[in-house]
């Protein structure tokens, strides 16, 4: 295979050289990608590669040299600064044909120095020395700005865990530090998804009491770091995390549902909904407290009106809120109340992902098989209604559809017991819904 630039148009030229092509010199090709080497570095075992190509091959889990398949003893790359001067000035040599000079690499930070800045860092937050922890922040952006492979270098040798200790040491006095405060949230961003220790040294009830403040009071970037961040805290489900979440003081779920509803930018509503999915379908003793709230502040009619029209990812992460807040009486009673709701879910069905049609499925279930009254006979009544609006909306046939086109134990189950509720209504009553009549079977 012959790799190479195409000359340049040129119109003083003559035509018959127009399709010169430069060939590249073997030796400054990657043995790995056969591009011209950008940041050639050397093996144990003396053969050249560019950094790039020889790190994604150790990050694969291969162990050995490509060329020459020696196990290798060492993963230490040599940077191959003749060669690459030679490179370069093949580079230039060759520029009135199109090609740019390679830029001389920056030297990739190493682990030690990683290493020696964390430690800094740590030893400056337990003194509470906000100074020495900036000046560690600024050093280690200043290292993840500069290629890829140092932002993984960086996450790799444990700077989340420092960098939710530091906040955490700060946490306690909220205005005083809110400055170093933000700059170690604005870090922790790009560190994302962090491990379960950072998750719990972030949760503590001083650093979810000023993610929170920030959600308050800071910018729109302040408030998509503060969410973003607040949502990776949450999503390992920890009692002793959800707990703390639902006995900070303040207007926590005001704001969450304002969040909601005001749709300020994706990455918050959708932040936002997973927080709140979190807080209601768990199971730590504020649980249901927790649900009564949310319900009380509306929750139901704003997921409605989001469901209306949203795309895929919303649609199924609101679904996922209103089928937690539907387990209680409460939500099952705001749900009643709302024209939308089983029209909407049934609407949803087969409409945007397996997922939704599990939520949806699993919410009007529960819509039709418990009342919200503590009388049975308006029990009864609830449940007869929500009924015969679903099979008015063409709910039994898509449950139908669901189970030709196959759907996990749980959601199976739940069709199932659906369409034995749902027959004896069905004389006079049904609608024939075309919303599947396209739909394609798994078999």
């Amino acid at each position: 295979m012959v790799l190479g630039w195409r000359r340049r148009k040129n119109k003083n030229k003559n035509p018959r050289n127009l399709d010169l092509e430069i060939v590249i010199p073997a030796h400054f090709k990657c043995p790995i990608s056969l591009d011209l080497m950008k940041d050639p570095v050397t093996l144990s075992t003396g053969i050249t590669y560019d950094r790039d190509a020889i790190e994604r091959w150790f990050q694969d889990g291969n162990f050995t040299c490509p060329v020459t398949n020696q196990i290798l003893t060492t993963f230490d790359l040599v940077p191959n600064h003749a060669l690459r001067v030679l490179i370069q000035e093949w580079c230039v040599e060759n520029r009135r044909f199109g090609i740019d000079r390679i830029p001389t690499p920056r030297v990739p930070v190493s682990p030690i120095e990683i290493a020696d800045a964390l430690l800094h860092m740590k030893a400056s937050a337990t003194r509470l020395d906000r100074y020495g922890v900036m000046e560690s922040v600024q050093r280690i952006e200043k290292w993840r700005c500069e290629s890829e492979r140092n932002k993984r270098c960086i996450v790799e040798n444990g700077a989340a865990s420092v960098f939710s200790f530091a906040f955490h040491a700060f946490a306690s006095s909220i205005e005083e530090n809110a400055s170093v405060l933000e700059e170690i949230l604005c870090a922790l961003n790009w560190m994302f998804p962090i491990q379960f220790e950072s998750q719990r040294i972030l949760g503590s009830s001083n650093s979810l009491r000023c993610i929170v403040w920030f959600l308050k009071h800071q910018d729109l970037s302040g408030k998509q770091n503060a969410i973003v961040a607040l949502r990776e805290i949450l999503c390992s489900c920890d009692e002793q995390v959800l707990e703390a979440m639902a006995e900070i003081e303040g207007n926590t779920k005001e704001l969450l549902v304002e969040l909601i509803n005001k749709r300020i930018s994706p990455t918050i509503t959708k932040a936002s909904l997973m927080i709140v999915h979190y807080m209601v379908s768990s199971s730590y003793p504020s649980c249901e407290k927790v649900k009564l709230e949310f319900i009380e502040l509306g929750l139901i009619s704003s997921l409605l009106e989001i469901l209306v029209d949203t795309e895929k990812s919303l649609c199924e992460k609101a679904l996922g809120v209103f089928d937690s807040l539907c387990s209680c009486v409460e939500g099952r009673e705001k749900a009643y109340s709302n024209a939308l709701t089983i029209p909407i879910l049934v609407k949803k069905i087969l409409r945007v992902s397996t997922l939704a049609t599990n939520y949806s499925v699993s919410a009007i279930w529960k819509l039709c098989r418990y009342g919200h009254k503590d009388d049975n006979d308006e029990e009864e009544e609830d449940e007869e209604e929500a009924l015969v609006e679903a099979l008015q909306v063409g709910a039994f046939q898509k449950l139908l559809v669901v189970l030709q086109v196959g759907c996990d134990d749980e959601t199976k189950e739940k069709v199932n017991e659906l369409l034995k509720l749902l027959n004896p209504y069905r004389a006079g009553l049904e609608c024939i819904d075309s919303d599947f009549k396209n739909l394609k079977r798994s078999f």
